[in-house]
């Protein structure tokens, strides 16, 4: 069952499933505050935000602060591939393929087996963020993981790795 409810500034989108064992909170993209609980009970439900509500107040201020994708591509796939060619080359890391495709909530990935995926999304922001996902993607050929190392590694190429991180986070992923 789902309903709508409008609490204190909040819009509340509400999912009643009966089979849910817990009560559950997120933020979507256009601000609304989404739960899905087994409780039936409007007092549960907005005690439930009261308790949540530093929390809700934090997610929609970052909402707030989002920038938009460029709306139109500032890189092809070709220009993207040589980046790519050219810092697995400079870094001294192979990659075993390398594929493009929509994501929602990431701008790359690298499996165990050397296969980095692109978010599509990356053609449409600045070169210093492109650049920084690669970079990001292809020191997981080295480390499998965010540690100490990783970071030093991306940082070896990319010294302001920290500041392009806090961009990308705050650009708004469709």
């Amino acid at each position: 069952m789902l309903d709508t409810k409008q609490y204190k500034n909040y819009n509340l989108s509400i999912v009643i499933n009966k089979k849910l064992k817990h009560s559950y909170l997120s933020i979507t993209k256009e601000g609304v505050v989404k739960i899905k609980t087994p409780s039936t009970s409007e007092q549960f439900i907005y005690s439930f935000v009261d308790d949540k509500e530093q929390w809700i107040k934090k997610q929609l201020k970052k909402i707030e602060n989002f920038t938009e994708l460029s709306p139109i591509p500032l890189h092809s796939i070709e220009s993207v591939e040589n980046r790519v060619v050219y810092f697995a080359q400079l870094m001294s890391l192979h990659y075993s393929q390398l594929k493009f495709r929509k994501m929602k909530r990431r701008w790359g990935s690298c499996s165990s087996t050397g296969v980095i995926t692109l978010n599509k999304a990356l053609f449409f922001v600045e070169s210093e963020l492109l650049d920084y996902v690669i970079v990001h993607e292809l020191a997981h050929l080295r480390h499998m993981n965010h540690s100490k190392e990783f970071h030093a590694l991306v940082r070896e190429y990319l010294p302001k790795e920290k500041e392009y991180r806090k961009a990308l986070y705050q650009i708004k992923l469709t």
